[in-house]
């Protein structure tokens, strides 16, 4: 506060007190004008720094392999879509069809065949034609860092399409790592076949072997909660699994009907590659399944108890092309209290060249008091990659995907691609004790059929999304009438006892594939 002036200044009393009032205010006002200034210079620091949060919170867009991906600033948070289109046609060449009294090509179960599941009017002569094998569509990702994502659905089918489905979907913590915590509908790892990506698989389809292991305990949209491990060289997971999620058939109108029951199944694996050098290794595993409750199809009888009927298992498969979906060996539904498969796993790659064999023992306990079956089916196959590509070993699948594309297909500058020459040999075995030809079905006998494969196909990876692969596939189906005293007098099957119903023929196929 200003002082009044003293005697002797020259100025008056009056004017004194008049100056030190003004010289207050100019103070007050001085004062209010820095607290002014210091709330203007908070404020644009506060906004500066919003400016600032705002750009490094800004997410980044990336496009790698065909697939867009957003990501966080801070790389914790990602989404990344998916899309899937095979497009396969197939011609089958095949005897052409004869009255059904004398051509006594048939498809059907072994156990429990009926009029409804044997068709009695036709030589089973399989159909030329196309099919959208998968059509899919999804988005996977990260959160918080820690946690995995992935949501998809598939429209495609076998034989005709589907009308979609919730193919995959899943949750997944990595905080254990190198331990990962997977639940929700997918398929556990029980092997190379059928961890291998079916955007990579070197054939069309999966081999039978592997197709009827997998689909016991494990499989597509198998719900699942897995844990497993991974390193540079090894690979560890184990499985609680239960039912497939439930699909309507756009052929039949069918939805997969709901149980009394739900399956409960485990499954395992180990493998890895303890032996590699710079441009070579060698992959081993085993694998295995247990259902230790199938699935309650028919519930309480009338006295309360369930049927030994009403809990099976069953096996069957088409000949490793879904263009046409008949499953030409199928043991139908075996009453069971339990079933197991156990596998074993080979590979080995030197630069662009790959070979594969897998093998897998299957067992069944069953509940209606006859002996218990066994089934088994393997594989050998290999690939060589013309262009000089190799594929590559995927640590996280132990399994081998796709090869990157050292010159991407570009009509008139010199990109053709990658070409990979590729051949299988598969056979897989659903009869148990069958009996000779010319018998009756009885006791613990299971006819589901001898399948015998050649396949030999070419792929041509244009770039990192799209491919055609052209299969070519000899095919021998060696199976007895599994028509019992009961069926062949109702002639569910058919006279003369025990005839030869299987057959052999040649598939011609192509794919068209376009995946990100």
């Amino acid at each position: 506060m200003a002082t009044a002036p003293t005697a002797g200044s020259g100025i008056s009393q009056e004017q004194a007190l008049a100056l030190v009032a003004r010289l207050d205010a100019l103070e007050r006002q001085n004062a209010e004008l820095a607290a002014q200034i210091q709330d203007l210079k908070a404020q644009t620091s506060a906004q500066t720094q919003a400016v600032r949060d705002e750009v490094h919170s800004a997410a980044t867009v990336s496009v790698a392999g065909g697939r867009p991906t957003f990501t966080s600033a801070d790389g914790k948070f990602s989404a990344t879509l998916h899309g899937v289109m095979q497009f396969d046609a197939a011609a089958y060449d095949q005897g052409s069809p004869g009255p059904i009294a004398t051509d006594l090509r048939r498809s059907g179960p072994a156990l429990g065949a009926s009029t409804s599941n044997v068709d009695l009017t036709h030589a089973r002569d399989l159909k030329n034609g196309d099919l959208f094998r998968r059509s899919r569509i999804g988005i996977d990702g990260t959160a918080f860092g820690d946690w995995d994502y992935r949501i998809l659905f598939d429209f495609g089918g076998a034989g005709v399409e589907n009308t979609g489905q919730l193919y995959e979907t899943w949750v997944q913590y990595n905080g254990f790592r190198p331990l990962h915590v997977r639940v929700g509908a997918f398929a556990p790892s029980l092997g190379l076949d059928d961890q291998g990506s079916t955007n990579a698989m070197p054939f069309l389809e999966r081999s039978t072997a592997a197709s009827l292991a997998r689909n016991l305990a494990g499989g597509d949209t198998r719900t699942a909660a897995q844990l497993f491990g991974y390193g540079d060289h090894w690979f560890a997971a184990g499985a609680v699994t239960g039912r497939v999620v439930g699909v309507i058939n756009t052929g039949t109108a069918a939805a997969v009907p709901q149980t009394f029951g739900d399956q409960l199944g485990l499954t395992g694996r180990l493998a890895g590659t303890p032996f590699y050098g710079q441009d070579w290794l060698i992959h081993l595993g085993v694998n295995g399944s247990y259902v230790a409750r199938p699935a309650n199809a028919s519930g309480p009888g009338t006295n309360g108890a369930t049927p030994v009927t009403g809990q099976s298992v069953s096996f069957s498969d088409t000949p490793e092309i879904r263009v046409d979906g008949t499953r030409l060996i199928n043991t139908g539904n075996i009453p069971a209290k339990h079933a197991d498969t156990i596998g074993a796993e080979f590979a080995a790659q030197r630069k662009n060249l790959l070979l594969l064999a897998e093998y897998e023992h299957i067992g069944v306990q069953r509940s209606d008091g006859f002996a218990d079956p066994h089934f088994d089916g393997y594989y050998v196959a290999g690939t060589w990659l013309l262009t000089g590509e190799a594929r590559k070993y995927n640590t996280q699948t132990a399994a081998f995907d796709a090869p990157a594309v050292a010159h991407p297909f570009n009509w008139g500058h010199g990109g053709w691609g990658a070409w990979e020459l590729a051949a299988r040999y598969s056979n897989s075995n659903l009869n148990y004790d069958p009996g000779s030809l010319g018998t009756l079905q009885s006791g613990s006998s299971i006819r589901g059929g001898e399948e015998k494969i050649f396949t030999a196909g070419v792929n041509w990876y244009w770039n990192s999304v799209a491919r055609v692969m052209l299969d070519y596939q000899n095919v021998r189906i060696e199976r007895l009438s599994p028509a019992n005293s009961t069926t062949a007098a109702s002639t569910i099957w058919f006279t003369p006892a025990g005839a030869n119903i299987g057959q052999s023929f040649n598939v011609w196929s192509v794919r068209t594939q376009f995946a990100f």
